[in-house]
């Protein structure tokens, strides 16, 4: 099943997270844009590559780029840590792991806002991505995502993200 189903409840929360109401996945995604959680982690291995997850075509939003390893919504009552594990679970086939809380922002586009809980961790394991959520994904050097930056290849968000959280700014 494609994880687009547009009547799953989501949480609508303010900016420190707090729910402050529910809506459904069309409604989050819709004219509105009532802000809702999501969770991302970014899977590194011990040699310093990021794992990406390529987005299928299908997909509503950013078909076909390269993105964040995991990234998913969380459900109307359910805690940021069970999103994370259920979403990696899903996406990636991988647990077992220990993940690192990096930081929140909200990120706004024309489809939607989300308040994203950033997670990254190392991991050496194999990574089994989802065939029917993602259409496949691979570890990037640094050299090759910097060179991909800017060119269309990567999502806004992830290009947006990574710059915040892992580029040095000195």
């Amino acid at each position: 099943m494609h994880n687009n189903d547009y009547n799953e409840l989501l949480p609508i929360v303010d900016e420190n997270g707090n729910t402050i109401g529910k809506t459904t996945r069309s409604e989050a995604h819709g004219p509105k844009r009532p802000l809702h959680p999501v969770v991302h982690l970014h899977l590194f291995n011990s040699q310093g590559k990021l794992y990406l997850q390529r987005r299928p075509l299908w997909k509503d939003v950013q078909p076909g780029k390269w993105d964040t390893a995991t990234g998913g919504h969380v459900g109307y009552g359910e805690s940021i840590s069970n999103a994370l594990m259920r979403e990696v679970s899903e996406e990636l086939g991988i647990t077992g792991y220990t993940p690192s809380f990096l930081g929140k922002y909200v990120f706004e586009s024309n489809v939607e806002r989300e308040l994203v809980h950033v997670f990254s961790t190392t991991f050496d394991g194999e990574v089994h991505p989802n065939d029917e959520e993602l259409d496949g994904g691979r570890f990037w050097l640094p050299e090759e995502i910097n060179d991909a930056m800017g060119k269309g290849v990567l999502t806004p968000n992830f290009e947006s993200e990574y710059k915040r959280f892992f580029v040095c700014k000195d």
